[in-house]
C-alpha cells in the first residue's frame, strides 16, 4: 500500500506550473532517470503510449522541458526550465519525444525513457506519474521495481565471481529486493538514510556495480499513524486534539522530522502559495499564459472600488485562488495543493483567512495540516491524478481540503472538519477533467476560485447544523468508483467536455 505524505503528495511538490502530473512529475521522472543510468546522458529518447495523456499534452503542459531539466540534473525553479530544450542541445545533449503503441501501458501517463551515456552505458526506464507530482519507477531495464523516489535507493549489479546477494545486501542494508532477468541479476536496495560511501566502497570491492538513486521527495522513514478518516478521528479524539494537530503529529512520525522543522517546512511553503498570490494581484507575472489574459488584479481593484455588486469574504478568496492559477499558468512557482492544477482554491482560502480574519502564523500553518490530513485520506483510498478519476480529484479535492481548513480555523470539533470536506466532495462528484486544448486554464481558474468561495459555505453548513450522513471515507470510494466510470475523453485528454466547443477550439494562443 502506497504511503501518503504532507509534503511529498499533498501540499507539495514546490514546483513550476502548469501540471503537478505533468510538469512536476515529468522532472521527478527525468531525475530519477538520470541517476539510474548513474551519470548525465548524451542521448535519451522519450516514449508515450498512443491511448494516454502524456502523449496528447506533453508540450502544451511543459512536461518536455520538465523531462529535460530532471535529465540534465538541473533545479526545477530555475528560470533556465524555460530554455530547457534548447540549452540541453547546446550542450551536446540529443533528447527526442514519441509517441506509439505500448501494450504493456497501463496508466495514462505511461512513460518509456531509453538512456544512453558517453561511455556507451545504456538503460531502459518505465515509470508513470501517478497524480500531484507524484511517480512510480516500475522497471529498469526489463527488472520490475517499485520507486517512488522517496528513499535513497542503491542499484546493484554483480560481475563476474560476486559473493552471493544474500551476503551483498545484508538486512542492515536496508529494504532489499532481487530481481533475475534472462541471467542478468539486478539488486534494489532502499533506505531512509543515504548509504554510506564505506559500505558502497565494500560492494565495490566484492564485485558489485552500485548505483545510487537520489530521492526527489522527503525520504520516508516511519509508518503512517492513519490511514482512512476514521482512524484519524479516533486518533485525534483519543487525543484531544484537532485534526490539524494529528496530521502534523502523522508528519512528524512518517517523516522523522521535529515538530519546529516540520512547523518550518509548512511557512515555508505557504510562503510559496502567498507570494505567487502577491505577485499575480500586483501584475507581476513573469511571462503570460497561453489562452487568458490575467484578470484577477482587474477583479480585486473594482471590488475595493465598489463597482462589484457582491463583493464579500468568498468574492475575494475567489479571486486570490485565481491569482495563484494566474501564476501556475504562467509557469511560475506555485505549491501544489494537491496538484498544479488545483494549485490555487487552498491559498485561495487560507490567505483570505489569514488576511482577513487575522489569523496568527501558528493557526494558518494548523489549517494548512487539517487541509493536509484530508489530502492524505483522498490520495490513501484514491488518486490526485485527473487523468484517473476527472476533476473531482483535483479542484474537487482542493476545494474539500480548503473547506476543512476554513472548520479548523474557526475552531471547529474534529468530526465537523471531515463532514466539511466530506460535502464538498459530494458537491463536485463526477466533475470531468476537461483543459481547453490541453492546457491548465479554462475551465481550472473559474474551478478553483468557486472551489475556494464554496470552502467558507461548506464551513458554515456544518457548523451551523447541517448533518452529514455518508462519512468522509465512504464519500472518498465513492469519487473513485466514479472517477473511474468517465470515458477517457473527460479525463485530462482534451478530447471531450468544453474542450471540443467550437469557441475552445478557435482560441488564440497568447504564446
Amino acid at each position: 500500500m502506497k504511503i501518503v505524505s504532507v509534503f511529498n503528495n499533498v501540499l507539495g511538490p514546490v514546483m513550476r506550473g502548469p501540471s503537478s502530473s505533468h510538469t512536476a512529475a515529468s522532472y521527478h521522472i527525468g531525475k530519477l532517470a538520470r541517476d539510474i543510468l548513474g551519470v548525465t546522458p548524451k542521448k535519451v529518447r522519450i516514449s508515450f503510449d498512443n491511448g494516454g495523456s502524456y502523449g496528447k499534452v506533453y508540450a502544451e503542459q511543459g512536461a518536455d522541458k520538465a523531462f529535460v531539466a530532471g535529465l540534465m540534473d538541473w533545479d526545477l525553479l530555475d528560470d533556465a526550465f524555460h530554455d530547457a530544450l534548447s540549452l540541453a542541445a547546446k550542450s551536446g545533449a540529443e533528447i527526442s519525444f514519441g509517441n506509439g503503441d505500448f501494450p504493456g501501458a497501463d496508466h495514462p501517463n505511461w512513460v518509456a525513457i531509453e538512456l544512453e551515456a558517453d561511455d556507451g552505458r545504456k538503460t531502459r526506464v518505465i515509470a508513470k506519474s501517478i497524480g500531484g507530482g507524484s511517480v512510480l519507477v516500475t522497471s529498469i531495464d526489463g527488472h520490475g521495481v517499485s520507486l517512488r523516489g522517496d528513499a535513497w535507493v542503491t542499484l546493484l549489479r554483480p560481475r563476474p565471481g560476486a559473493p552471493e546477494i544474500e551476503r551483498a545486501a545484508r538486512p542492515q542494508y536496508g529494504d532489499v529486493s532481487v530481481s533475475t532477468k534472462n541471467g542478468e541479476t539486478l539488486v534494489i536496495v532502499q533506505n531512509a538514510a543515504k548509504p554510506a560511501d564505506e559500505r558502497l566502497d565494500a560492494l565495490r570491492r566484492d564485485g558489485y556495480t552500485a548505483t545510487v538513486v537520489r530521492p526527489v521527495f522527503f525520504p520516508i522513514a516511519g509508518e503512517p499513524l492513519f490511514r482512512s478518516a476514521a482512524e484519524l478521528a479516533d486518533y485525534a479524539t483519543s487525543r484531544n486534539i484537532s485534526v490539524g494537530e494529528a496530521a502534523l503529529a502523522y508528519e512528524c512520525a512518517l517523516l522523522g522530522l521535529s515538530r519546529e522543522d516540520a512547523m518550518r517546512e509548512m511557512r515555508r511553503r505557504y510562503n510559496v502559495m502567498k507570494s505567487a498570490c502577491e505577485r499575480a494581484i500586483a501584475g507581476k507575472l513573469a511571462m503570460p499564459m497561453q489562452l487568458l489574459h490575467p484578470t484577477a488584479q482587474k477583479i480585486m481593484e473594482s471590488g475595493r472600488k465598489g463597482t462589484l455588486p457582491f463583493f464579500g469574504l468568498h468574492t475575494r478568496a475567489a479571486i486570490r485562488a485565481m491569482a495563484v492559477m494566474h501564476a501556475n499558468g504562467a509557469m511560475d512557482v506555485v505549491c501544489a495543493a494537491p496538484t498544479g492544477g488545483s494549485a490555487g482554491a487552498l491559498p485561495g482560502t487560507v490567505i483570505t483567512l489569514e488576511e482577513e480574519l487575522d489569523l496568527s502564523e501558528e493557526k494558518v500553518c494548523m489549517a494548512l495540516w487539517a487541509a493536509g490530513a484530508i489530502g492524505i485520506i483522498l490520495d490513501t483510498r484514491a488518486t490526485f491524478a485527473a487523468e484517473v478519476a476527472g476533476c473531482q480529484v483535483e479542484i474537487g479535492a482542493g476545494g474539500a481540503m480548503a473547506s476543512a481548513a476554513c472548520v479548523e480555523a474557526s475552531g471547529g470539533t474534529v468530526a465537523q472538519t471531515l463532514d466539511a470536506a466530506a460535502i464538498a466532495f459530494q458537491n463536485t462528484m463526477g466533475s470531468v477533467c476537461d483543459p481547453i486544448q490541453g492546457i491548465v486554464e479554462i475551465p481550472c481558474h473559474t474551478r478553483n476560485a468557486s472551489a475556494a468561495a464554496g470552502a467558507f459555505v461548506n464551513a458554515d453548513l456544518i457548523i451551523g447544523g447541517y448533518e452529514n450522513d455518508i462519512p468522509l471515507d465512504e464519500t472518498v470510494d465513492a469519487v473513485f468508483e466514479v472517477g473511474k466510470m468517465l470515458p477517457s475523453e473527460l479525463r485530462c485528454t482534451s478530447l471531450g467536455g468544453l474542450s471540443i466547443c467550437p469557441s475552445a477550439l478557435a482560441m488564440k494562443r497568447l504564446r
